[in-house]
């Protein structure tokens, strides 16, 4: 039966042929609905791109050379007629956009720095015989003694201290005895005594001279050093002692060239140590040193602080709070949320439903987690804080940008290279070529995937000190079509390295 069907169907269908009536495949109906738009919820895509930012399109999916897709333009990624930028509800998700509320708050502006304990100059003594001797005795025996003033450090024997203590008695033995009848023996014997006692004087002896003399402490303090050894000879000058007062101690900070403006002597601080959490101790500056230091771009500060109770010791790293500005209300956003391309600052002001409109502001004061934005936003706007550098390169936000402001007349120049963050692992350098070569992880930004591949590098300085191998984070542009250029480098601690992938290339 099934093929006398088949056969019957193949002859009625020759049939018609032949009769010059073609049987329709698919209905009016149906071509209608496939020449219509997209169906509810798909979008309609107007080209695909090069994914390495080459100028070539393509009307159907493909690969590039290595095996890259294609990108998809949309048609509802682009700018609308506001200036404002659309991206659908699944690339928003896609993403992981993030917005916060435009805010009224006070600006945590305290200026930070790191430094690190040290004594206080001021309040140390060394304790260094003028005259050659030895030591017979040693009072105070270990580094880390707590001394007194005045308490005893050693007994020291001194035929210098002897010959001279007897010296000094014999003249003034002989300027008493021949006073009497002979004034002149008298005033030279007289002399000689005095010579002899200024004599001791610089020698550092007090009263009676003698073979043996006994130190005693200069000052109140700690024994950080100890030279002396009980026996053992010493020649003068010698350090045998150094003591230093620990009930007040410095902090030298590292305070950035920018912040110096907001510094002065008498300013209050907080400190805070790892080896002491939860607690704040308060100090004041009290010294701004006059240099700079041009690798670090820093100057150093000196602070004072009290040390009653022995807490902080030399050596100690501190975290340093200097309090500046005033604490009245302020528009604020969060420092994420701040786009700088190096001439124009701007943010991305959610307008709902997946339109997004780019906005310059001026801003003001800087915290730590919020910048004031004078101009440009008013309280209750929302702004993107997360993957606003996303929505930037995957929407195509520089031409929104571009409309914003006016070009020069005579201003020919490009809008400012995009920027794209990324983490992986730095390979190698080729310093001839101006390259390196990384291996990073998926960028959905360019939708790339984990691979090894080549990039040029603003300067080969930037990695002179990143063996290879090392997990980084680092930022490029895009230059010339297929070209990507490092502006910035850094290692990451403890971060594995990226993905290996197999494609491989060179730009």
């Amino acid at each position: 039966m099934g093929v006398a069907i088949a056969i019957g169907a193949g002859y009625w269908i020759a049939h018609l042929q032949n009769a010059g009536n073609p049987v329709p495949l698919i209905t009016e109906s149906q071509a209608q609905s496939d020449s219509a738009a997209p169906a509810d919820g798909e979008r309609k895509i107007l080209y695909y791109r090069n994914p390495m930012g080459l100028p070539d399109t393509s009307p159907v999916p493909k690969k590039d050379s290595m095996g890259m897709d294609y990108i998809p333009v949309y048609a509802d990624d682009k700018p609308d007629d506001s200036g404002a930028v659309v991206v659908s509800p699944a690339r928003i998700q896609t993403l992981g956009v993030k917005t916060a509320e435009v805010e009224v708050r006070a600006v945590d502006s305290a200026v930070r720095a790191s430094g690190r304990i040290e004594l206080d100059e001021r309040r140390q003594v060394v304790v260094a015989p003028r005259f050659e001797g030895w030591i017979e005795r040693l009072h105070v025996n270990a580094v880390g003694d707590v001394v007194k003033k005045g308490q005893p450090l050693f007994t020291a024997y001194s035929p210098e201290l002897q010959s001279t203590g007897e010296e000094l008695r014999i003249a003034e033995r002989l300027a008493s005895q021949s006073a009497a009848h002979d004034a002149l023996a008298s005033e030279s014997a007289r002399r000689l005594a005095e010579a002899t006692r200024a004599r001791l004087r610089n020698l550092q002896v007090a009263g009676q001279a003698g073979a043996r003399q006994v130190f005693h402490a200069p000052a109140s303090g700690v024994v950080l050093e100890k030279m002396a050894v009980e026996g053992g000879r010493f020649m003068p000058g010698e350090a045998l002692f150094r003591i230093a007062d620990l009930s007040r101690v410095w902090i030298i900070a590292d305070v950035y060239e920018q912040d110096l403006a907001r510094v002065q002597v008498g300013q209050g601080a907080q400190i805070t140590l790892d080896a002491w959490p939860g607690r704040s101790f308060a100090a004041r500056v009290d010294y701004l040193y006059p240099t700079l230091d041009p690798a670090t771009r820093s100057t150093r500060v000196r602070l004072e602080l009290d040390n009653a109770q022995g807490l902080l010791r030399p050596g100690m790293f501190a975290q340093v709070s200097l309090a500046a500005g005033d604490a009245s209300p302020r528009t604020v956003v969060p420092s994420s949320a701040i786009i700088d391309d190096g001439e124009r600052r701007v943010v991305l002001i959610a307008l709902g439903e997946g339109r997004f409109k780019p906005q310059p502001v001026k801003l003001g004061e800087r915290g730590r987690e919020v910048v004031e934005v004078l101009e440009g936003v008013a309280t209750g706007d929302r702004v993107v804080v997360s993957a606003n550098f996303l929505i930037d390169s995957e929407s195509q936000l520089k031409a929104a940008l571009s409309n914003l402001v006016e070009p020069d007349a005579g201003d020919q120049s490009q809008a400012s290279p995009t920027r794209y963050e990324a983490q992986g692992t730095f390979d190698a350098l080729d310093a001839e070529g101006g390259s390196v070569t990384m291996t990073h992880g998926e960028i959905p930004a360019l939708q790339w995937p984990a691979m090894t591949m080549d990039f040029m590098i603003a300067d080969p300085a930037l990695v002179k000190s990143i063996a290879p191998g090392s997990p980084v984070r680092f930022v490029f542009e895009a230059g010339e079509p297929g070209e990507y250029i490092i502006t910035g480098i850094e290692p990451v601690a403890g971060t594995a390295p990226a993905p290996s992938a197999g494609g491989h290339g060179g730009h």
